[in-house]
């Protein structure tokens, strides 16, 4: 009853999120056909319904389905929000910026002069008082709380078949760190954008949407051991299933997250002119992730010719 209540939790957590990205898009653009996006719910909700009846909500141990269909309902929403932001950010109106709890307090409490005040005059003041939070803050917070949630609903959901719990412990290590690296790309990269480069914001949302393919897959802990162990000595094993979680790593490194972003961020600096001290740091930052992953490459290479040399390994093929 535990995992199932914790599935169907977690689920609802990604639909509401997702629900507040789709509401934000049509107060931004005025038009009610952006409530149509809500139909990406539909394969979160056909997913909720065959997991929690053929697997008892359990989730699977290499992939997560539920992560990658949540990602697939927000995405849109916050890149239609980018887009419009840094369109109309020059004569965007006034608005208020949540740096400073005066402000915070000023936007949670709500005109009650009037006395009791019923449920649809609560929404209207709600409503007024969520508009005027400046989009930049808007979109910042939809960035944070889906970082956030898929830590915590990855945490949530019941364990896939075959993953221990000091694996999930580890993999939610790596997803706290990964969603820090993400966010700082995407809140840096995007304010030096000018208002002549909007193919900077393309290139920026697509090296982010990227990079989100990295939470729903679990290969960078999750280990494949052979089902009798004693059949094969640790010696004997293969390259492959002896460094699968560092192989998986170097390649998260090099081709989804610090090597774009090193990309993105040479390419900031070089073809759009923009340098300040952040931008030198953090693309040095990924360098040397870059370097160090290629410099862990080579030694597991080598330690695999040497085995091999001995006869003690077996290569991977």
């Amino acid at each position: 009853m535990f995992k199932f209540i914790c599935a169907i939790t977690t689920r609802a957590l990604f639909l509401l999120v997702s629900l507040i990205s789709v509401w934000r898009v049509t107060y931004v653009k005025q038009d009610l056909y952006y409530w149509l996006l809500t139909i990406l719910f539909l394969p979160l909700v056909v997913e909720m319904i065959i997991t929690l009846r053929s697997r008892k909500g359990q989730d699977y141990k290499w992939f997560s389905p539920a992560i990658f269909l949540f990602l697939i309902s927000i995405i849109p929403s916050i890149w239609i929000l980018e887009l419009h932001h840094q369109q109309d950010k020059a004569t965007a109106p006034k608005c208020k910026k949540l740096d400073s709890w005066e402000n915070l307090r000023e936007m949670i409490t709500l005109n009650k002069t009037q006395g009791n005040l019923t449920d649809q005059s609560y929404l209207n003041n709600l409503n007024q008082a969520l508009s005027t939070v400046c989009s930049n803050e808007w979109i910042l917070f939809l960035h944070q709380t889906l970082l956030l949630l898929l830590i915590v609903g990855k945490w949530l959901l019941p364990l896939g078949g075959g993953v221990t719990r000091d694996e999930l412990s580890q993999l939610l290590l790596i997803f706290v760190g990964t969603a820090a690296d993400i966010l700082e790309f995407t809140s840096e990269t995007l304010s030096d954008v000018k208002e002549n480069s909007p193919q900077l914001v393309y290139i920026v949302l697509s090296v982010w949407t990227w990079s989100m393919l990295q939470f729903p897959l679990h290969v960078a802990v999750v280990n494949s051991k052979p089902a009798n162990e004693g059949e094969q000595e640790a010696g004997e094993a293969s390259l492959c299933s002896k460094y699968r979680t560092d192989i998986w790593s170097i390649v998260e490194a090099l081709f989804i997250q610090d090597g774009p972003f090193l990309v993105v961020r040479l390419t900031v600096m070089t073809y759009f002119d923009v340098f300040h001290q952040m931008l030198v740091f953090f693309s040095v930052k990924n360098f040397l992730v870059v370097i160090l992953n290629l410099y862990r490459l080579v030694v597991i290479c080598q330690d695999s010719r040497s085995r091999a040399g001995r006869g003690s390994a077996v290569p991977c093929v």
